[in-house]
């Protein structure tokens, strides 16, 4: 009897499972997407039911359409959006409010009230993170002071806080299991990385309950099983880790140096640095890469929040292609320097910027620009944003010769082609794009058996397309700097409109 390995990759537009054989490669998936909700200008929220509902149907159909049964399951791995924050009872595993997401910038007001050097200083030293929306922390904070009797329901013991991989276990095991992971944790605000557990000092400075928090496992690790009434029998739940950590495994960045960029609703590139924690002195994250057997691997990490979500924004919002696989073809003739800009910054500039006041921009539109041309910037300004964190990481003394790309938009040659030329840099695209659900299905494989080792995972890792520069040091030094002449014009312009 065939056995597989099934992954659930809960991410911010969608929920996705997708079944494994045991050498790694996809039997089949399914996705199921759900509505985003934006309440107010900066607010970005899920229902907590639409996340757990897309999950398990799409669980369920990809094992039904490959007549597959929870026997067969060897175990499952959970992969999920970071920083998005869930509160919910402990009796009743009802959710106190909705999921606030980490695009979301509602508490931007909160963190510039209590931002000293002090504390962005002790946020940085035990977290790795800054002080900012993104994080988990503040958006706790904000449903414990908006939801009324928040607060005391916490102090009394009655609520857990999660992120999404905390909420999905929870429920996949009935209410029995409270647990994270340390990649998950690390991007609360709360944990301390080099110490490997939450921190009274933090939660004290959020006014946040120790009672409210999940069990801090490895990656790879025993998470528990599910109720047998959702699958028809227990699957071991043997893996969990965010996203951005999970594309890193995917990609068997496994060496200290080795980087990847996941294109999916924002950009995240991570760069692996061994065992040491290195702080960064340009804004980029350190954060935990993953956490195996109890040994810590680090990673430097930059985030953009607005990557395949721009291209969401193009099709939906200006209504300009039908779908985001349509823009290679509209842009092939497009040339490089159109003298368009599209400056994505919807929710808030991420690294190295970390300007939450920021809105976007288009700028240099004259009357030649047309659809291609707009589509076009939308898809360089990817290429530019990663430029930045690339840049970034040059200040830090680290910059990989080669980046792995993965996610949606690594799929389009003509953005590839150009992040190549922006960097200077090699861009390799792997045979299977869709590397978070791959790594926590190596890390599943890992705790079961399947794998023995992470050198026998790098093993499998296989390139379908190499991306070299063709642009001229000249030319790349141009764009970028129009490029941040463009981001120096919306910072100063959103910064003045906010400030005034």
């Amino acid at each position: 009897m065939s056995q597989y390995i099934l992954s659930i990759d809960q991410g911010t537009s969608s929920s996705r499972a997708i079944l494994f054989n045991q050498d790694a490669s996809v039997v089949d998936s399914c996705q199921h997407t759900f509505t985003q909700h934006f309440p107010k200008n900066g607010w970005v929220e899920h229902h907590p039911d639409d996340i757990l509902q897309t999950v398990l149907s799409s669980c369920k159909s990809v094992l039904a359409n490959n007549n597959v049964t929870a026997e067969q399951v060897i175990a499952i791995g959970i992969s999920n959006q970071r920083e998005t924050t869930l509160v919910w009872n402990k009796r009743t595993g009802k959710p106190l409010y909705n999921a606030i997401v980490w695009q979301d910038r509602r508490t931007s007001d909160y963190c510039d009230a209590i931002r000293c050097d002090e504390l962005s200083k002790k946020v940085s030293d035990k977290t790795g993170l800054l002080l900012d929306p993104y994080f988990s922390a503040t958006k706790i904070r904000w449903i414990l002071d908006n939801v009324a009797g928040a607060q005391q329901q916490a102090q009394a013991g009655e609520l857990a806080f999660g992120t999404v991989d905390s909420y999905l276990l929870w429920h996949l095991t009935a209410g029995k299991v409270h647990r994270t992971d340390a990649t998950n944790a690390s991007r609360t605000l709360l944990f301390n990385i080099h110490q490997q557990c939450w921190d009274d000092e933090l939660l004290a400075q959020f006014n946040i309950p120790r009672t409210m928090l999940p069990e801090v496992m490895d990656s790879a690790a025993d998470f528990g099983v599910t109720s047998s009434d959702i699958f028809g029998a227990p699957i071991k739940i043997s893996a969990i880790a965010g996203d951005q950590q999970a594309a890193l495994i995917g990609q068997a960045c496994f060496k200290e140096g080795m980087a990847k960029s996941t294109y999916g609703t924002g950009c995240f590139l991570m760069l692996n640095t061994g065992d040491k924690a290195l702080t960064s002195h340009n804004r980029l994250l350190t954060t935990v890469a993953y956490r195996l057997n109890g040994k810590v691997t680090y990673a430097i990490e930059g985030s953009i929040f607005m990557a395949g979500a721009t291209m969401q924004w193009i099709v939906e919002g200006l209504q300009l292609l039908e779908n985001a696989g349509d823009s290679e073809a509209l842009v092939k003739d497009v040339p490089l320097d159109h003298g368009v800009f599209l400056v994505p910054s919807f929710t808030g500039l991420g690294a190295p910027y970390w300007d939450a006041n920021a809105r976007g921009a288009i700028l240099g539109l004259t009357r030649d620009s047309g659809i291609s041309t707009i589509v076009a910037a939308a898809l360089q300004s990817v290429g530019y944003q990663t430029k930045d964190l690339q840049k970034a990481m040059e200040g830090d003394g680290l910059r990989p010769s080669i980046l792995r790309v993965d996610g949606g938009m690594a799929k389009n040659n003509w953005a590839m082609q150009f992040l190549a030329n922006i960097l200077g840099a090699s861009v390799e695209r792997p045979a299977l794009t869709e590397t978070t659900s791959l790594g926590v299905a190596y890390l599943a494989g890992l705790q079961a058996g399947v794998y023995q080792s992470t050198a026998q995972i790098a093993t499998l890792w296989q390139c379908e397309r190499r991306f070299e520069p063709s642009m001229s040091m000249t030319e790349r030094n141009d764009l970028y700097a129009k490029w941040q002449h463009c981001i120096a014009q919306v910072t100063l312009a959103n910064n003045t409109k906010h400030d005034g």
